[in-house]
C-alpha cells in the first residue's frame, strides 16, 4: 500500500499523473448555488436545527441542571449543553438567570458541610466559565459574566510548600468567600481569586487577574488587576470642581479688566490722569 501511494504521488507514469489530476479536480470542485434552490434548503435546515436544539434545551439540559439546584426562580434558562457539576453543594438561583453554553461547577465538600453558590436575578454566565466553591460564592443581580471566567474561593492546594508536598488540603484560612455585588461586568477569561469582593457597578476587563477587592463603580485591568478608571464621581467632588472653575473664571476676568484699565491710563497724557 505504501508503494502504491508513493507511486501515485511521485511517478511520471500516465496512470499516476491522471490520478493526481483527478484528485486536484475533486479537491477544487465547487457547485453553483442558485438561490431559488438553496434558500429553501437552508431555511429547512435552520428550522430543523433550531427545533432540535430547542428540544434538547427544554427537555434534557434544563431539567437535568435544575435537578441539581437547591432552589431556582422563574425563567431560569440554560444553553444546549449539559453543565458539568462535580461534588455536592447548594445552588441557589434567582429569577431569569441565564447559564449559557457549558459551565463547570465544582464543589469541595471537605471545607464545608454545604458549600453554596448563590446567583441573583437577571444575571448571565457565558460558555466555559468555571466556578469552584469550597465555602461560598455569591453573585449579585444584573451581573454579566463573559465566557471563560474562573471564580474560586479556594486554590485547592496549600500555599505552604511542605503541606503541598504531602498532598494536604489548604488550611481554613486560605478558603475565603467571594462576593460579586450587583450589576458587575466581568470580561472574558478573567480570574477572580479567593476572598475578593467586587463592588457594585464595577467592570473587570478581559483577562484580568483579580487578587484584591474592587471598589464600587471602578474599572480594573491587568495581572494583577489595578484600577484604571472610575465610573462614577462623587457629587461633592463634581460640585467642588464646578465651583473652583467658576471662581477661577471670575478671578481671571477681574484680572483682565484691571490690566486693561491700567493700560489705558498709561497711554493718556499726565495731566489727564485722575
Amino acid at each position: 500500500m505504501k508503494n502504491l501511494y508513493r507511486f501515485l504521488a511521485s511517478s511520471d507514469h500516465g496512470v499516476a499523473r491522471a490520478a493526481r489530476h483527478v484528485r486536484r479536480e475533486l479537491r477544487g470542485l465547487t457547485l453553483p448555488a442558485p438561490r431559488p434552490v438553496v434558500v429553501p434548503v437552508r431555511l429547512a435546515y435552520e428550522a430543523a436545527r433550531d427545533l432540535y436544539y430547542y428540544g434538547s434545551r427544554v427537555l434534557v439540559c434544563e431539567p437535568i441542571f435544575k435537578s441539581y439546584c437547591t432552589r431556582y426562580g422563574k425563567g431560569v434558562r440554560t444553553g444546549t449543553f449539559i453543565h458539568f457539576i462535580q461534588g455536592r453543594g447548594n445552588i441557589v438561583l434567582g429569577d431569569n438567570v441565564v447559564l449559557d453554553g457549558k459551565i463547570n461547577f465544582t464543589f469541595a465538600a471537605r471545607f464545608s458541610d454545604s458549600p453554596t453558590l448563590t446567583i441573583g436575578d437577571d444575571t448571565g454566565l457565558g460558555h466555559e466559565c468555571r466556578i469552584v466553591v469550597a465555602k461560598s460564592i455569591t453573585i449579585g443581580k444584573h451581573c454579566r459574566i463573559a465566557s471563560g471566567v474562573h471564580i474560586l474561593d479556594s486554590s485547592g492546594h496549600p500555599s505552604e510548600p511542605e503541606a503541598r508536598k504531602q498532598g494536604l488540603p489548604p488550611p481554613d484560612s486560605e478558603v475565603r468567600p467571594v462576593v460579586i455585588e450587583d450589576n458587575v461586568w466581568i470580561g472574558a477569561r478573567a480570574m477572580i481569586f479567593p476572598g475578593v469582593t467586587i463592588g457594585e457597578g464595577s467592570v473587570v476587563s478581559a483577562g484580568s487577574v483579580v487578587l484584591a477587592d474592587v471598589p464600587p463603580y471602578t474599572v480594573v485591568a491587568g495581572n494583577p488587576a489595578r484600577r484604571v478608571a472610575s465610573l462614577r464621581a462623587e457629587p461633592a467632588q463634581r460640585a467642588g470642581s464646578a465651583g473652583a472653575r467658576l471662581d477661577a473664571s471670575s478671578a481671571n476676568g477681574a484680572g483682565a479688566r484691571a490690566a486693561d484699565h491700567a493700560a489705558r491710563k498709561s497711554s493718556l497724557p499726565p495731566d489727564s490722569v485722575s
